[in-house]
């Protein structure tokens, strides 16, 4: 993985271009759609390289923990409980753990609130088919 700061950067970029991208639209309702969509492909990338050595998983249980645990490690460099608290952030990083979960086999949908600054909380919510 590159740099920290290289990737905090990127992810910066990309909040900020897809702002003033849809400057004028439905603002707010497009940028969260996009970047969420974008988190998602990223994380669907992420997942595809962070997993190609490991044993496939016995059940949900074992993907969330590895999520939590790895995944968001590996990406973050931090622990899962620090994190910025900005919503278009939080959209990014929403659709990447839901990109992740997809390519593991998981149906969800992963929603975030901020009830208390810096702090957020991610809700997984999985689908069965």
């Amino acid at each position: 993985m590159a740099d920290e700061a290289l990737f905090q950067f990127l992810h910066h970029e990309v909040i900020q271009y897809v702002n003033a991208a849809e400057n004028g639209e439905t603002e707010n309702g497009r940028c969260i759609t996009k970047l969420e969509s974008m988190g998602f492909r990223v994380g669907q990338g992420l997942i595809e390289r962070f997993t190609k050595d490991t044993p496939r998983f016995k059940d949900e249980l074992d993907v969330m923990k590895f999520i939590c645990k790895d995944f968001w490690t590996s990406v973050f460099k931090k622990q899962i409980d620090n994190l910025r608290t900005n919503h278009q952030y939080l959209a990014f990083t929403c659709g990447l753990v839901r990109g992740g979960l997809s390519n593991l086999g998981v149906k969800s949908v992963v929603t975030a609130e901020v009830s208390a600054m810096p702090a957020c909380k991610f809700q997984v919510m999985i689908q069965k088919m």
